[in-house]
């Protein structure tokens, strides 16, 4: 790592942050794989549309941290975003008792992994917004509107969620959901 401070007015570790960037960029290529095949498997259903929105949103983040990366003068690495699509596609490969049909828990599983990652997310877009207060190449208008879309994403993830589990297990979805807002 290097010692060099960084220029006024701009990001300390610029080699830090182009590792962190790739890997947000990378888990965006991987989250748009996942919701793409989602909505395969939701076609129809009442959460076909949030999932579609969900992935023009999650194009668009990639393209939001894509540029900037660039605008930071920061290379954007391909090789990750290649890795995070084998991986999300040996994902489908899991030992859930069900060789050759869809386990009724991929929902569930599936839904609970995008509510984890929408929160991975908004951190991610809470760490770029912190940087852009002292490097103004980094648009802290669009990291808070970011950081609005993904708390706007998890709580539709959670509501869907925690309808999937009540659907499998039996129970009241808005039982929890009242007991959040209780909190």
């Amino acid at each position: 790592m290097s010692q060099t401070p960084a220029p006024t007015g701009a990001v300390a570790h610029p080699e830090l942050l182009a590792v962190y960037l790739n890997d947000h960029i990378a888990a965006a290529a991987g989250g748009i794989e996942l919701v793409t095949r989602m909505i395969g498997v939701h076609k129809g259903t009442r959460w076909e549309d949030g999932l579609r929105q969900l992935l023009d949103e999650l194009r668009q983040e990639k393209s939001d941290l894509t540029a900037t990366a660039r605008s930071l003068d920061l290379p954007v690495r391909q090789y990750k975003q290649v890795a995070v699509w084998v991986a999300e596609k040996a994902s489908r490969l899991k030992l859930n008792g069900h060789v050759l049909s869809r386990s009724p828990l991929s929902s569930l599983i599936e839904f609970e992994f995008l509510a984890s990652a929408v929160r991975g997310k908004r951190s991610g877009f809470e760490t770029l917004r912190i940087a852009a207060e002292i490097d103004p190449r980094i648009d802290k208008v669009l990291l808070d509107s970011l950081i609005d879309q993904a708390n706007r994403q998890f709580e539709w993830a959670t509501d869907v969620r925690r309808e999937v589990a009540a659907e499998l297990f039996g129970g009241d979805a808005a039982a929890v959901a009242d007991a959040d807002t209780d909190a």
